[in-house]
């Protein structure tokens, strides 16, 4: 499996770097804080994924905020989704909050979706959705981000919380698969 990770890792191409992720992440930043000034969000870092983008995105929020976390995935280290399956969800009462949704990618949109709808089921007065990359697909998604960072064609990503097989999240910037992923 190392072996099949160090190619991968050798062979990507760099779609964005980590200056270029860092000054999304700025912008993203600076929109949220205007949208969210007087709201006291409850920010949910979806993990695994979301970890890297929460954990650079919310030192540059300047409200006052609560943090928790969710995890619903679909892709339990594998490069293709499934069901969804809920690993975690928050220990902190959603009703009458204004969420902030955190993750790394919006992709198909399904996970995303089953997570804000999750939040309105809990009650939750407002949710917002900021992806730091989102993907440029020929179809509809069901949903739509609030707050999008990076935008990029179709194909397989990792770095910046985005995973090749469970590995690679730690990658300083966002690359793309050169090979076919199965």
């Amino acid at each position: 499996m190392l072996e099949e990770i160090k190619k991968v890792q050798a062979t990507a191409e760099l779609m964005f770097s980590e200056e270029q992720v860092e000054s999304a992440l700025d912008r993203m930043a600076a929109e949220i804080n205007a949208v969210l000034e007087d709201r006291n969000p409850l920010v949910l870092c979806v993990l695994n994924g979301g970890i890297i983008a929460a954990g650079k995105l919310i030192p540059r929020l300047t409200m006052l905020l609560t943090i928790d976390s969710i995890n619903a995935s679909r892709y339990q280290n594998q490069t293709s989704g499934g069901i969804i399956e809920w690993v975690l969800k928050p220990g902190t009462p959603l009703a009458g909050r204004t969420i902030l949704i955190i993750d790394d990618i919006l992709d198909e949109g399904i996970t995303l979706a089953a997570i804000k709808d999750y939040c309105l089921e809990q009650s939750a007065e407002a949710v917002y959705c900021a992806a730091l990359i989102e993907k440029v697909l020929d179809h509809k998604k069901p949903i739509v981000a609030d707050f999008v960072g990076l935008e990029v064609e179709n194909r397989y990503l990792f770095g910046y919380g985005m995973d090749y097989k469970g590995y690679l999240r730690n990658a300083s910037g966002i690359y793309a698969c050169k090979e076919e992923v199965k």
